[in-house]
């Protein structure tokens, strides 16, 4: 698959508001959705070396222009109080699955690519250990969110298509209401990055820009 930069830090403002613009112009907007942060959290998916340096098979060009909206989220779930959490994804052969099968590949529990990005790094929250696409699979996440009274979870992170996409599913089939980041999530193209945000917005999730979520 051909990777592409679709956003930048000189682009992604403009182009995630056209995004937005396409899908209000499907009608896909859920408009009566509103978050409401005093029942909301923040999971933040996968940030880690292993998806954002350019040493990994698995980089993604476009993943370090969302890294300053997802600071911003960051400091408005912080200044609010509202809970945080990160997710991890780590595998062995044991704990992989399909996904083993899939990718020929696993992000190693002990490895350096493992770990969070230094921006991320020492930011206070909740650590979620996750070996699938789902930060809900076999994690106490729901639990969590569930003891903290919260309805409604925002979502940003890495990749839009597998681990937020799928993530944000689960969430909704438990009957939480999602926010979906359109300029805080990243895959490794447009086409793949939009189908999702497509898709999710017609049944799913409220897509939303972080500067929305900044404004409250």
């Amino acid at each position: 698959m051909e990777k592409k930069e679709y956003f930048s830090s000189k682009s992604i403002y403009q182009k995630s508001g056209q995004m937005l613009e396409k899908i209000k112009a499907l009608g896909l907007a859920h408009t009566d959705s509103k978050l409401e942060l005093k029942k909301a959290a923040l999971l933040v998916l996968d940030l880690q070396k292993y998806f954002f340096s350019n040493e990994s098979h698995a980089y993604i060009p476009s993943a370090s222009a969302i890294i300053p909206n997802i600071l911003n989220l960051l400091e408005v779930f912080k200044s609010n109080n509202r809970p945080i959490f990160f997710s991890k994804h780590c595998n062995d052969q044991n704990s992989a699955g399909m996904m083993a099968i899939w990718w020929k590949d696993l992000i190693k529990k002990n490895s350096e690519m493992s770990n969070l990005i230094n921006e991320i790094d020492g930011w206070n929250g909740t650590i979620i250990q996750k070996e699938r696409y789902d930060a809900f699979w076999q994690t106490p996440l729901e639990e969590y969110l569930i003891n903290n009274g919260i309805e409604q979870v925002v979502i940003c992170g890495v990749m839009t298509h597998l681990c937020c996409e799928t993530t944000a599913r689960s969430a909704f089939m438990r009957d939480f209401e999602v926010f979906f980041t359109i300029d805080g999530t990243a895959t490794y193209s447009e086409e793949l990055h939009m189908a999702s945000l497509l898709t999710l917005a017609h049944g799913f999730a409220k897509t939303i820009l972080c500067t929305e979520i900044a404004s409250k």
